[in-house]
Parts: structure tokens; sequence; C-alpha cells
């Protein structure tokens, strides 16, 4: 979400179209640095009026930062600006700062993943008290990207000095691209199963719900508004049906235009996919309707009804 106007400014404009949880910069996403955040900046945040609307709250690293750069001062620009990013996402009381690992320009992979271990303990080492973590982010594997296999992000969660201040972030399109099979609920619970295996469930914090405008396997990323594009609507209807992932926030990060109304349909196709398969409840009361929905079908996620359900007859 946008912050322009200010940080607090992200809070108003996802209240306004009905968003549950917010990913958002803390900085312009294309500039290297930043003035600190001022005093009366991260109080206006933390003590925002519809701050506690939002189940989720978390950020996004800027797009520059590579930690696998092998120019020297585009390296040692990357490591200041994650370790600012995180202290400024300490502030605003972040839990987590989603960052893509890097890419290796020729260098190798296995050389990239070394020193991608190398600079975040690097970073980690200049701010020992922040509680932020980093949410390393699964990729499309485009240029020479990192992160487009699982085995990519768990190398590095292994291997850092403090691994328990690193999560996962998985984004649709990207697993799409890179060649993962979630065109299917079938597929796409294989290509969590194997999530589970190689890096491990209790790392997932976040997933970016996305189309793919590109072909399975491409190593393109572009991103299509939800159900447009060639992954198909199985896999959203999966991941939003599914209990494990019903404490895991999900974020758009889809087409958009001046306004926020593309927004506001992928959000309505993808509750409309949560709740499809439910027929018409006759109850008095939301009580009445998250049981007769649970008796349903007991796998359906109760807790997504309570906040799609807007009355009852």
């Amino acid at each position: 979400m946008s912050i322009r106007g200010g940080v607090s400014m992200a809070i108003e404009r996802a209240r306004s179209i009905g968003c549950t949880a917010m990913q958002m910069f803390v900085k312009n996403n294309m500039q290297w640095f930043a003035r600190p955040l001022r005093p009366e900046e991260i109080r206006a945040f933390l003590n925002h009026v519809q701050r506690g609307e939002l189940s989720s709250i978390f950020g996004h690293a800027n797009y520059l930062i590579n930690l696998a750069a092998t120019n020297p001062q585009f390296h040692a620009n990357s490591i200041r600006a994650l370790s600012e990013e995180l202290v400024r996402a300490d502030q605003l009381e972040l839990p987590f700062l989603v960052l893509h690992p890097g890419a290796h320009l020729g260098a190798g992979e296995e050389a990239a993943l070394e020193k991608i271990v190398n600079s975040i303990d690097e970073v980690l080492r200049k701010i020992p008290h922040v509680k932020t973590k980093i949410a390393l982010e699964t990729t499309a594997g485009q240029g020479s990207c990192l992160g487009y296999r699982f085995e990519h992000l768990a190398y590095i969660t292994a291997n850092v000095r403090e691994p328990q201040r690193l999560v996962v972030c998985l984004d649709t399109a990207h697993l799409f691209a890179a060649g993962y099979d979630i065109g299917s609920e079938t597929s796409a619970r294989k290509t969590l199963r194997e999530f589970d295996r190689v890096i491990g469930r209790d790392r997932l914090v976040a997933i970016h719900l996305n189309d793919s405008k590109t072909a399975r396997g491409s190593r393109v990323d572009r991103h299509e508004h939800i159900g447009k594009g060639r992954i198909g609507l199985d896999a959203f209807r999966f991941i939003m049906r599914d209990r494990r992932f019903r404490k895991i926030p999900k974020v758009l990060e889809t087409p958009k235009g001046k306004e926020l109304r593309e927004d506001v349909i992928n959000l309505k196709t993808l509750r409309t996919l949560a709740g499809e398969a439910m027929p018409k409840l006759e109850c008095r009361n939301k009580s009445e309707c998250l049981n007769e929905a649970q008796r349903h079908d007991p796998s359906f996620d109760i807790h997504l009804i309570s906040r799609i359900v807007i009355g009852y007859r």
C-alpha cells in the first residue's frame, strides 16, 4: 500500500477498500536512502485509530537492494539500505520486512547464495536489538535472480548465524513463473508439501496473491489480476479455503491504476472464492451462520466467513 502523504496514510487507504491485512514500504521503494522517521510520524502510525482494524501490517524492502551485488558500492548501499529499512520497520512495530534475496549477475548461484548469507549476517550484526525479521520472498527467477527454488531459501536460512530472524513469504505468480505447478488444487497441495519438506511451514509468514501474465516456467515476472492470468482460480480457491492458511496474512500485488478500484475487484474475487462453495445459509445471527457453515464443510475457514458475512436473514 502506498505511503504517499506519510506512513500513516497507508492504513487509511487499506481500510478504505476493506483490507484486513496490509503490506507497505517504509520509504520510497525506488530510492536508496531516506531521512529518519520523525517521532510524530511514528506516533501517528502507531496510534492511528484504524490500525487495530488490520489484523496484520508488514513491510517490503525497496527494489534496489541486491545482497549478491558484484559492484562493491552497490553492495555497500544494499547493506546500508536494508539495515536502515529494518530499523524503520521496527520503529513502526512491523513483524517482518519482505526482501527479494538478490541476483548473481553472472557470478553464479552458489557464490551468490554464499554472499547473501554473509550479507544478511552483516546486516543483522549491525542491528542486534531490532525485532523486525527478514522475510525472504520466492521469486520468478527472472534474469539472474535467486529465490526461484525453495532450496535457495532453505540454504540461506540454514546457513545464516541467526536463522531465527529469517522467515519466508510466498508469491503465487512467482511460484508459477518459476515452474511450480499450482494450477489445480491437487498440484497446489503437492507444491505446498514440497515447501513444507524443503523449508518448513513454520517459516511461512505471508502470501502474495497474484495471478501471472506469463506461462508456468517462463521465469518472467509479470503479475495479473486474480482469475485473469495463466494460473486459474483453483490455486486461489485452495489458499483462501484451507484452514492451514487461516492465520497467514495474504496481500495483493496485482496491477494498479491511479485509484484502488482494481484492488476492490480482486478482493471481491478472493472473498467470493473463499465462500463460493457455501450454500445459502438460513440463520438468525452470526453464531448460527458460522455453525451452519462449519457443519456444511468442516475444513472451511469459519474465521474468514465472519469477515465476509455482511447481513443476516
